[in-house]
């Protein structure tokens, strides 16, 4: 299943190292040394490009929600099925800088590297390349060069490149390129990679060249947006310009003296249709060019370097032990940062900004694995994630009506503007829960900000008029139980069931969370609750309905085996025959047809395990471990997303062992490639499990209204362990450690806490109240 990882880099806890280029892990390193702002996203190919062989690369530039659309050819339709792909766009590749030595082109895959050095900084956030090369016919230089896609800008990055002549004297040329001749990568064999695509997506309306300033003013062909790519460069001499195509030139020759550095810097941007009115993207990005060239790359490194700075005060996990898991874990969470939309009209893509995987397309990852990372690290990317479900409120409503639904809002499985983009419904427009989902993570950050003015804005209208779905799936059976049918929940290895455990259970927590919140909102704030009611057209009776089915609600549970049942019909089919299943046949997915599938007991995730994860109280121990051992032996993981999960119940019930061990398979697994397909972009979902493997998992924390808990364990690998998390406005450091574990207050009311037993409850909003659980 999951291979034994491959140590690739030295354990540098704040630094990622390459000490040659080569062409067995290029592809994958382009995604490892990608860097990112959110928005911008360029994958870690050098400035002059690649020459290996075919198959080694795959060089891509992408802006998170900005994309192309194209119609979903069905053999055979039915009604309601999904009918418009998006995807994201790979979009003029601005990189280029490449660097003549006479008629000799630098390459270091040709002549002799002397040495070599790339790193990734994840305290400074600057890519930086330092090389000594000997082209075919002598000629030797050093080349240094930084990158930076600036965090505090979204729509810029900067590049540099220092030449030095080292045994000769000559003309030194770097031509800088905008290039427009790209393609989105092709789908194959493996649903997980590429687009549909049917051509080239981007046309051209114009192109400008002068001064050094070059830019490409493109529109899509379908979904209609414009986009403006935009490079200015200063380096010395005169720059003159050139244009074949879609590739726009600019090129400096100047004298090389040896021994005397030549620098040349190129400033990038990226402005769509989607944030400006098209008449203003050309002279904003000529604006902001020169502002950038005027500030200068060193100033743009310092700000980049103070906002990481911040970032790592709020987020940092500390591991006392073990170097090589602290470099993944940290090399995560920056990753993190670099894929998360903060403008309330982005959210986080499967692959982040760092590959075209899965489309570009948003799931069900960011509420229930991202959005805690930034929920309990950088409370305000959390705030925009969950705007941006605001903003696609009105087309979950008219996804509702589609699917039949005459009230309420039906959120799509995966989709990047809010239309559904799922063309295959048994494992998407199925996945019922991402309503529940994205009711689950607007209930913990009411829990852990206290933000009423948001829930009374946007929060409360989103949860209800998500809610009323369930009324409109689910129904009273013979028994009087409330009852979902055909639905698929997260294992996705088992599809279109009656009554999945996940999908009731937090639908159940839902239909609660949403009468508390219609009763709150008439109690507290009656003017806001006459609004939303208004505007979902909501009758008096359906909190009350809401509170009926929740009672009601069945919950399969299989009182000979002491488990909870993942739906009506999963212990009566045949388990999977793992024994004789060759190891190069999982993932299954991609050696098996669906139906072959489904018609046995085997599970791509977790799914019960995940619902004792998220509604924890609800559980008792004995009935979490006897769920855990049932289904963990009958769970591939072919899903990134599951052995975080495992890791964390693992830790809770007692299995020390499988904790770490499920918990080591995530905190490196983009780093390791353990899953092999790194190559086509991280595992954004997966990187966020590394932090609730530390947080939930050996932390014990817990959420329970306002309050959260811990129950902290020491790994018998580590020495000890720190992370922070916000709550109420207040920054907390847990540290573990063989002699306790410490609760300081680093930021908010002058509050110092120690306690060295096994849980602790903390009550922000009355922190010195603190007492042991």
């Amino acid at each position: 299943m999951i291979q034994p990882p491959k140590q690739r880099f030295a354990p540098d806890p704040w630094c990622l190292r390459e000490t040659a280029p080569d062409p067995a892990t290029h592809f994958l390193h382009e995604t490892l040394f990608a860097l990112g702002n959110g928005y911008i996203g360029v994958r870690g190919t050098a400035e002059e490009g690649w020459s290996g062989p075919a198959g080694t690369s795959r060089d891509g530039t992408y802006l998170n929600g900005f994309y192309e659309s194209e119609p979903i050819h069905y053999p055979e339709t039915a009604h309601a099925l999904a009918k418009t792909n998006q995807f994201m766009l790979n979009v003029p590749n601005a990189k280029g800088l490449a660097i003549w030595l006479d008629e000799e082109r630098f390459d270091p895959l040709q002549g002799t590297l002397d040495a070599y050095e790339r790193s990734l900084d994840l305290r400074r956030g600057v890519l930086e390349r330092s090389l000594r090369w000997t082209s075919p016919s002598g000629k030797s230089i050093a080349v240094h060069s930084r990158r930076v896609v600036c965090f505090d800008n979204k729509h810029l990055l900067a590049l540099e490149v220092t030449v030095m002549p080292l045994n000769f004297s000559g003309t030194l040329r770097i031509v800088a390129a905008l290039d427009g001749a790209v393609r989105n990568l092709e789908a194959g064999d493996d649903p997980r990679v590429g687009s549909a695509v049917s051509g080239a997506s981007l046309e051209l309306l114009s192109a400008e060249q002068e001064d050094g300033f070059s830019a490409l003013v493109q529109r899509t062909r379908n979904s209609g947006f414009t986009l403006v790519s935009a490079t200015l460069v200063d380096a010395p001499g005169t720059v003159r310009c050139s244009r074949a195509g879609l590739r726009l030139e600019d090129a400096c020759e100047v004298p090389a003296v040896q021994g005397q550095p030549v620098r040349a810097t190129k400033y990038v941007s990226y402005h769509t249709s989607r944030d400006y009115p098209e008449s203003e993207l050309l002279p904003r990005s000529r604006a902001l060019l020169d502002e950038a060239r005027r500030d200068g790359f060193d100033a743009l490194a310092a700000r980049q370097a103070g906002y990481l700075a911040d970032f790592w005060r709020q987020a940092n996990v500390e591991i006392d032990g073990d170097d090589l898991l602290q470099q993944g874990i940290r090399f995560n969470q920056y990753h993190l940062l670099q894929s998360a939309g903060r403008d309330g009209k982005t959210n986080i893509s499967a692959k982040g900004v760092t590959g075209e995987g899965y489309e570009g397309h948003y799931f069900w990852d960011t509420e229930i694995y991202i959005f805690p990372f930034f929920l309990y690290n950088k409370p305000e990317i959390a705030r925009a994630l969950l705007e941006y479900r605001w903003a696609g409120l009105e087309a979950a409503r008219r996804r509702a009506r589609q699917m039949s639904h005459p009230k309420g809002a039906l959120y799509p499985w995966r989709t990047i503007a809010g239309e559904e983009c799922s063309a295959y419904f048994p494992a998407g427009t199925a996945q019922y829960h991402i309503n529940a989902d994205i009711a689950y993570s607007i209930r913990q950050y009411l829990d852990a900000t206290g933000d009423d003015d948001w829930m009374r804005a946007h929060g409360a209208e989103i949860v209800m008029e998500t809610a009323r779905i369930w009324l409109g799936i689910g129904s009273i059976d013979r028994y009087g139980r409330f009852v979902i049918n055909e639905v698929t929940g997260p294992d996705e290895y088992t599809a279109l069931v009656n009554n999945n455990y996940y999908t009731n259970a937090m639908a159940q927590a839902h239909l609660e969370f949403a009468a508390a919140l219609a009763a709150r909102l008439a109690t507290e704030f009656p003017a806001d609750f006459s609004r939303i009611a208004s505007a979902m057209a909501l009758e008096a009776g359906e909190p009350e309905a809401w509170r009926s089915a929740a009672a009601k609600m069945h919950l399969p549970y299989d009182e000979a085996l002491g488990i909870h049942e993942q739906d009506d019909s999963f212990l009566s089919k045949k388990r999977w025959d793992f024994e004789n299943t060759p190891a190069e046949n999982y993932p299954l997915l991609l050696h098996y047809h669906p139906m072959v599938i489904y018609r046995h007991q085997v599970c791509k995730q977790a799914d019960v395990v995940l619902a004792l994860l998220l509604l924890s109280s609800r559980f008792g121990l004995d009935d979490k471990r006897r769920d855990f051992d049932y289904y963990e032996a009958v769970t591939t993981h072919d899903s990134s997303l599951s052995s975080c999960i495992f890791s964390i119940v693992a830790a809770e019930v007692g299995y020390a062992g499988k904790a770490y061990d499920y918990f080591m398979e995530t905190a490196r697994m983009d780093l390791d490639d353990t899953h092999g397909n790194t190559c086509h972009g991280v595992h954004t979902a997966a990187m966020a499990g590394t932090w609730l493997g530390v947080a939930q998992g050996f932390g014990g924390m817990r959420t329970d209204g306002g309050t959260l808990r811990f129950a902290p364990t020491l790994p018998a690998r580590w020495r000890g362990y720190r992370f922070r998390i916000h709550l109420r406005g207040c920054l907390l450091e847990v540290g573990v450690a063989a002699a306790g574990t410490r609760y300081r207050l680093v930021q908010g009311d002058a509050l110092h806490f120690s306690h060295h037993g096994k849980a602790i409850a903390l009550t922000a909003a009355q922190p010195e109240h603190m007492e042991a659980a």
